[in-house]
């Protein structure tokens, strides 16, 4: 009798500056390490995104945003399960929330820890 297949690990991906976020199977800490990481799983269905808008100094998930923003725009969105916006920036957090929204990515607010 042949063992059933383990299920496959679920792609769970973060961008944060200060946040261990144990579960993300892999993490960014800025936003071009974060366009880096989307753009090597372009093709990928991911789980999960998590995504803190302050990223340390003048850095900020924006140029993250308008990668998601420009694929959806041509026709060639994300396959993202869920985008959980964690920030302590509430103005910022809202920003992307109706960004990506808008654009038909499943977005939720997550409580900062």
């Amino acid at each position: 009798m042949q063992q059933p297949s383990p299920e496959p690990t679920p792609v769970i991906l973060a961008i944060d500056d200060l946040r261990a976020l144990p579960r993300a199977t892999r993490l960014a800490r800025t936003s071009r390490e974060g366009v880096q990481l989307l753009q090597e799983h372009q093709h990928i269905f991911i789980d999960e995104l998590w995504l803190d808008h302050d990223l340390g100094g003048d850095d900020s998930i924006m140029p993250v945003v308008t990668l998601l923003e420009e694929a959806a725009f041509y026709g060639h969105p994300f396959q993202i399960g869920t985008v959980y916006v964690h920030s302590a920036n509430p103005i910022g957090a809202e920003t992307v929330v109706r960004s990506l929204s808008h654009w038909k990515y499943r977005v939720r607010r997550a409580a900062t820890q």
